[in-house]
């Protein structure tokens, strides 16, 4: 069945309404929005939300980019690629939120096609969403991980626990040696068993992102916090600029196709902080984290 990208592209036009609605009314403040062309083909539209009452910056970006051949690294890595056209389209979010007790949140759907006369297209989906909190909640992991188990279960037993150790692998600071947050779901290259049943499953990680994160938003937006927990909360930000920059994927093919740099960049947090050989207490909250965060069972 020949992919149908117009079909796709309604959807995450939507998707990005519905979650800009949802994080809007939760904050109080509203996204402004930048639509953008691309030289090269395309465009896209990005909405920031920025100082607001709980979320310090939320960018929701939508993007739809295409180009007569791929970057050198794609062919590299696939060289059925080369001599392609290709469309590139995806939503992808990054939520910093103010309290230190209100975790960072991540997602990302997308849909890749690439054309060549008198050849099938090649074309996938990926996707997922992850979780990155300072003050761990056991209660919001296992909500989390819930959420993501259930939206996985249409699609077979064996999608949840395949995709939560992609993401558990791919969310990993090598240079650290630790995780990035807790994980949650990661799937790339998704093409079978058929358009419509992966397309589906994209749809479900996009609809369960708001359902997995409002909850814990709601639940820790409120607990008093001091300046010792945001401090920390701007050293942890630091793993997160760390792990874009160095080892994302996404980030890299977006500034290889000569995407615009201020999107693909949004997912920075608007203020960091790094100390040197840094170490917190034994026994306190913030050395509890490291623990927190490493690899487990969470349904």
């Amino acid at each position: 069945m020949k992919p149908d990208a117009q079909q796709v592209k309604a959807f995450l036009l939507q998707l990005q309404d519905d979650i800009c609605q949802q994080l809007a009314a939760q904050d109080g403040h509203p996204f402004t929005e930048d639509n953008w062309q691309r030289e090269a083909g395309g465009g896209g539209r990005s909405r920031v939300l920025r100082d607001g009452g709980i979320f310090e910056q939320a960018g929701v970006n939508f993007s739809h980019v295409f180009g007569a051949q791929m970057p050198a690294s794609a062919t590299a890595h696939r060289p059925e690629l080369a001599g392609r056209r290709f469309e590139a389209m995806g939503v992808s979010l990054v939520v910093h939120p103010r309290n230190p007790y209100v975790p960072t949140s991540h997602a990302n759907v997308r849909f890749f096609i690439a054309e060549k006369p008198g050849a099938d297209p090649v074309w996938w989906f990926g996707g997922g969403f992850d979780l990155t909190p300072y003050y761990g909640f056991a209660e919001d992991a296992v909500h989390w991980h819930r959420t993501a188990r259930d939206l996985c279960q249409p699609f077979g037993d064996d999608v949840y626990p395949r995709y939560k150790k992609w993401c558990d692998d791919y969310f990993f600071l090598k240079h650290r040696n630790e995780q990035r947050g807790i994980g949650g779901l990661f799937f790339d290259d998704l093409n079978t068993p058929d358009f419509d049943t992966c397309f589906a499953f994209m749809q479900a990680v996009g609809k369960g992102y708001t359902a997995a994160y409002m909850p814990i938003v709601a639940r820790r937006r409120g607990i008093p916090f001091t300046e010792r927990e945001r401090n920390f909360q701007l050293y942890r930000r630091g793993r997160y600029v760390e792990f874009n920059l160095v080892w994302d994927r996404g980030t890299l093919f977006g500034l290889q196709t000569g995407g615009r740099t201020e999107s693909i960049l949004m997912s920075m947090p608007p203020l960091v902080r790094w100390e040197y050989d840094w170490q917190p207490e034994d026994g306190s909250p913030e050395a509890a984290l490291s623990e927190f965060i490493k690899v487990r069972d969470w349904v």
